[in-house]
């Protein structure tokens, strides 16, 4: 299926304001930072001052015991009640997926202006400290991304036409070395938007749309609406379960759905007005218990329960005042 240039005009942003050559090789992040940050020693520290203006993803990296939020001035994390950051490599994120070794992101060198100052897609298994190199760094920033959490498959949504990808989304199984177009047969709604891939099997994906729910078992080559046709702003898998958020009737709802059976069950939420609606969706696979959402807003709330009690970590980007 061909993707118009006009549509990807709507992809993701538009859910958002509503509600290289492809080899594998691996660099540490010094070719990465300004001759000003090179100076700077690594280190994981207490954040003084949160004041966070752009969210683009949060996720739990099996190699951490911390929540990751990915902003436009690097990684912040949550952990035992304090929030931290890194002292290098706080580069623009634009997108982010938690995987078992640690996280793939994509986004631009930390005030990059060039297309060369393009991550392309990097990875981390050291908490932030080195950023390995998996494709089109130098060439592309994705703002949509996702990967599967254990295993080695990768999905982008390319909004500018270039040699390696077509229009629209594109696929990889093996960590990024070979890319193929998905078809998308079947898919009707007249925009695209957050990809999720199944933690355990990679051609599983599904995708929110302004139009509901679309599902692939197929790596997106064919699709399926599995829900009612209202606006869907955020889903992530729990397991082969999808969890996600719908507006309907200028309400804010968390579900979680069986894509198999369709069997919807309705999770408790604080109330949020339907003109700040969940942006970002997050569960630890290693604690199915453990969620996070953000909102259009910035704020990020946290539950340990799934759901039952949730705690306000930021407010409009800010820790809340004591």
């Amino acid at each position: 299926m061909k993707i118009q240039r006009k549509m990807l005009l709507f992809v993701l942003i538009g859910l958002l304001i509503v509600a290289s050559g492809c080899t594998n090789e691996s660099q540490s992040e010094k070719s990465m930072q300004s001759k000003t940050e090179e100076e700077v020693k690594f280190e994981i520290i207490q954040a003084e001052d949160i004041n966070i203006k752009q969210i683009h993803g949060i996720g739990y990296p099996g190699n951490d015991q911390a929540l990751y939020i990915a902003t436009n001035t690097g990684i912040k994390m949550y952990k035992e009640s304090k929030w931290l950051e890194m002292t290098t490599n706080q580069h623009n994120y634009s997108s982010f997926q938690a995987v078992k070794d640690g996280f793939i992101t994509s986004g631009s060198l930390n005030k990059g202006e060039e297309p060369t100052d393009s991550l392309g897609i990097v990875q981390s298994n050291d908490k932030g400290q080195s950023l390995s190199k998996i494709a089109f760094h130098g060439e592309n920033h994705f703002y949509f991304m996702a990967a599967s959490y254990f295993g080695n498959g990768i999905y982008v949504i390319n909004q500018e036409e270039n040699d390696q990808l077509d229009l629209g989304v594109n696929f990889s199984t093996d960590n990024g070395k070979n890319w193929t177009t998905s078809e998308l047969k079947d898919f009707t709604a007249d925009s695209l938007g957050m990809i999720a891939v199944n933690p355990a099997n990679e051609d599983i994906i599904a995708m929110s749309t302004m139009s509901g729910i679309f599902y692939s078992e197929d790596n997106g080559n064919t699709m399926k609406l599995i829900t009612d046709p209202y606006m869907v702003t955020a889903l992530t898998f729990v397991g082969d379960n999808l969890l996600f958020s719908s507006v309907e009737n200028e309400k804010i709802h968390l579900k979680m759905i069986n894509p198999k059976s369709g069997e919807q069950t309705t999770l408790s939420i604080p109330f949020l007005d339907y003109q700040n609606p969940i942006t970002f969706l997050a569960v630890n696979p290693h604690n199915d218990q453990q969620l996070a959402f953000t909102t259009y807003t910035n704020d990020l709330f946290e539950s340990t329960d799934n759901g039952t009690k949730w705690i306000n970590l930021l407010q409009d980007g800010k820790t809340e005042p004591e």
